[in-house]
Order: C-alpha cells, then sequence, then structure tokens
C-alpha cells in the first residue's frame, strides 16, 4: 500500500453492509406516515429491500422503498420507474424530503438509545474490512465521503474500534456533493494521489464527468449495492473493478 496515497471512501456498500439497518429503519420510519403498515418489516421485505438498495442514493429514501414494496410494488417496477413512483408517495403523504430526512435520523436515534448493541450488529462491516482501515490509519490519510448523517459512521467506526477524525468525514450534515467534498480535498492535499472508492456506478459516472476531478483515481466496489448491468457498465466506462480481497491491500 502507496503511503503517499489519500483514500476518500464511501461507506455503505464500501466500509458496512447496512441494508439490513436500513431496511428496518426505513420501515419503522414509513410505518410511522403510513399507518396501515405493521410496525415490524417483515423478512420478505427487508430481503426484497437488498435487491432494491442498489437504486437509492441517501438513506432517507428507504423510506419511499419500503412503503412501495408494503404495496405490494415488485422489485423491477421499482426499478423501473423509480423517481416517478416516489414522487407520487411524497405528493400523497404531503411531506418533503428534508421531513424524510429529518425522520429516518430520528427512528435511527431512537432505536440506537433503545438498544445500541442491536442497532450495531445491524451493521456488521464488510469481512476484513475493519482490520484494513486500522492499519489504514497507521500509515495513510484517509477520509469517509457518505450520504449517511455524520453521528451514525462515527458510532460504527468506533464500535469496530476504528479512529476517525470528526473532520475527516464528510456526511450528509454538510450538505455536499461527492464530487463537491473531493474538489476539497483536492485543495487540501495538493500534488498526492487520490483513490476514491464507491460503489454507486452514477456517482462515479458525476465524478469523471469533472475535468477538476481527473486526476482522482476511480475505484469501483463491486461486493458493494450495484447490479449485474451496474457492474458491466463501469468496466465499460473503465472504473478500475475492485473485488473486496483487493480492498487497500
Amino acid at each position: 500500500m502507496n503511503d503517499s496515497i489519500i483514500h476518500a471512501l464511501d461507506f455503505d456498500g464500501v466500509i458496512c453492509d447496512s441494508a439490513v439497518e436500513t431496511a428496518i429503519t426505513g420501515w419503522k420510519a414509513a410505518s410511522q406516515i403510513w399507518e396501515d403498515m405493521p410496525a415490524s418489516a417483515p423478512q420478505i421485505m427487508i430481503d426484497q429491500f437488498r435487491r432494491v438498495r442498489p437504486i437509492i442514493e441517501t438513506g432517507y429514501e428507504a423510506i419511499l422503498a419500503m412503503r412501495l414494496l408494503d404495496l405490494g410494488v415488485s422489485c423491477e417496477a421499482i426499478f423501473s420507474d423509480y423517481a416517478e413512483k416516489t414522487g407520487q408517495l411524497l405528493q400523497q403523504a404531503k411531506v418533503g424530503s428534508d421531513d424524510l430526512k429529518k425522520l429516518f435520523g430520528e427512528t435511527r436515534d431512537h432505536w440506537i438509545a433503545a438498544d445500541l448493541a442491536d442497532w450495531i450488529a445491524m451493521n456488521p462491516l464488510f469481512p476484513g474490512v475493519a482490520e484494513k482501515l486500522r492499519k489504514l490509519s497507521q500509515t495513510n490519510t484517509w477520509y469517509v465521503i457518505t450520504t449517511k448523517q455524520e453521528r451514525f459512521v462515527k458510532q460504527i467506526l468506533q464500535a469496530n474500534a476504528i479512529e476517525l477524525a470528526e473532520e475527516r468525514i464528510f456526511g450528509l450534515d454538510r450538505n455536499m456533493s461527492k464530487s463537491e467534498v473531493l474538489k476539497g480535498l483536492l485543495r487540501t492535499h495538493p500534488h498526492q494521489a487520490m483513490h476514491f472508492v464507491e460503489d454507486r456506478l452514477p456517482t462515479l459516472i458525476n465524478v469523471q464527468k469533472q475535468p477538476e476531478l481527473a486526476e482522482v483515481e476511480l475505484l469501483f466496489a463491486s461486493w458493494g449495492y450495484n447490479t449485474a448491468e451496474d457492474k458491466t457498465l463501469a468496466y465499460q466506462r473503465g472504473f478500475i473493478g475492485l473485488e473486496l480481497d483487493d480492498f487497500l491491500s
């Protein structure tokens, strides 16, 4: 591992396998808006959520995805018409994305306050990643760039004995796109190589389009929340495909 490389890492789908926790939180939050939903997510809905997880950019969207699944909308139909279907739900419920972000964060906070150990158990790190990050901290500067709220990233890292200063976690709270964060990091670390590891293909494509970010090496995390089609397109576009075993090795 080259100790001069700055590593910018996505969190969900790269470091943390948070799909089950996101599904459960999404369901709990959705059941507060749509009272005809059972209080607890059926296992079949959690399993289906894992299939639709690649289309979700920010965690709070799990509220809408879980409602669609509860209404019997198929995973295929969610993929084919996601923006329109979620837009209709927002209109019907008379809520906006800011309301959902707040509700999603508060629902997580309640779960953490009630049973932190259970919440952490639902957010396992991918195999071998904790050890790799502990080693990385000894040799390299690294950052988390995520659409998750920063306090949750911090709690999961701490629970896994991984030290990362608060100012190196760029989350939803900062209201910045991942491209904006990367541009700032390039200014902070001029003349240093930078690797950005991300599992969402649309995010990588967006970064690739920015001329100012041309020097950032873009790595596609194949083990994360992406589809077989995403993998094919990623390699066609020239992104470097990473397997979990190769991550940070």
